[in-house]
């Protein structure tokens, strides 16, 4: 019968150290790692607890807000009124005021989520919830080949926790000439992306850019990009066929496999300028 341990969350901090052993060139060799902290947080609108996510504990007002926009729990910003972070012994609460009309439509649908790492439609109580189709993105602006590139170039040294663990995913916030304004990282790619979408709702500036996600392109991905009202997504891996779909409905300009010297485009390639 296999036996189990207790696991003990590390609330306040992004990454840790801890002491691995390590085979290299036929030795084994002693030395620290640098490990992503994943934490459990719970996002609680008007005292009821909503959702739980284990995510990244960095930028978690910028998570809120960003999840509340997402999710349609919230059409703007000004419907939230006030976020309390509170650590508990076993994670991270996220107190969310908001407003009452949001707050009434939220009891009507509300739903529990069990996060994990990675996941997507965790806990939705019906289909119709499950699969909420975004609204038509405007179908102005364009954007540069030399963008993207600028755009891909330029994420991978931004992606600081990345780089001390290699455990994270990174969403940025690119504009139409290819200057990176806003990067947020996480263990899981929708968080990530959520952060994103929260500081850029904080930020009036961010608008006619587009977004590059270092993870594959999920249907939430191509929904939470849409919901922002951002006309391109940018990701370094695959789309799904789902995601494809919405994107070709919705206005969304999807683009994947993204690299330096190729991608391959899979809605609306007409936003997309030649050299």
């Amino acid at each position: 019968m296999a036996s189990f341990v207790e696991a003990s969350f590390i609330l306040d901090i992004a990454s840790s150290e801890c002491e691995v052993t390590q085979y290299q060139e036929g030795k084994l060799h002693q030395k620290h790692d640098c490990i992503a902290e994943e934490t459990p947080i719970a996002l609680v609108y008007n005292g009821v607890s909503h959702a739980v996510m284990l995510a990244t504990a960095l930028d978690l007002e910028d998570f809120a807000l960003g999840f509340s926009l997402s999710e349609g729990i919230i059409q703007n910003a000004s419907e939230l009124y006030d976020i309390e972070v509170k650590k508990q012994v076993n994670g991270i609460e996220l107190h969310c005021q908001i407003s009452s009309e949001r707050f009434t439509q939220l009891k009507d649908r509300r739903r529990t989520l069990a996060g994990k790492t990675g996941c997507g439609l965790c806990g939705a109580e019906s289909l119709a919830q499950a699969v909420r189709y975004p609204e038509p993105v405007a179908q102005d602006g364009f954007f540069k080949l030399t963008a993207i590139r600028a755009g891909l170039k330029a994420i991978q040294p931004l992606q600081t926790l990345q780089q001390q663990t290699g455990a994270t995913h990174a969403s940025a916030y690119v504009t139409a000439d290819g200057v990176i304004k806003l990067v947020r990282e996480d263990v899981g790619r929708h968080n990530a992306l959520d952060k994103l979408v929260g500081a850029m709702a904080k930020r009036p500036h961010c608008d006619g850019g587009f977004v590059i996600t270092t993870s594959r392109a999920s249907f939430e991905m191509v929904q939470k990009v849409a919901t922002a009202g951002v006309a391109m997504l940018v990701a370094v891996s695959a789309p799904t066929g789902l995601a494809v779909r919405v994107a070709q409905a919705c206005g969304l300009t999807l683009v994947g496999f993204a690299r330096h010297d190729r991608y391959v485009v899979y809605s609306h390639v007409n936003r997309i300028l030649s050299e």
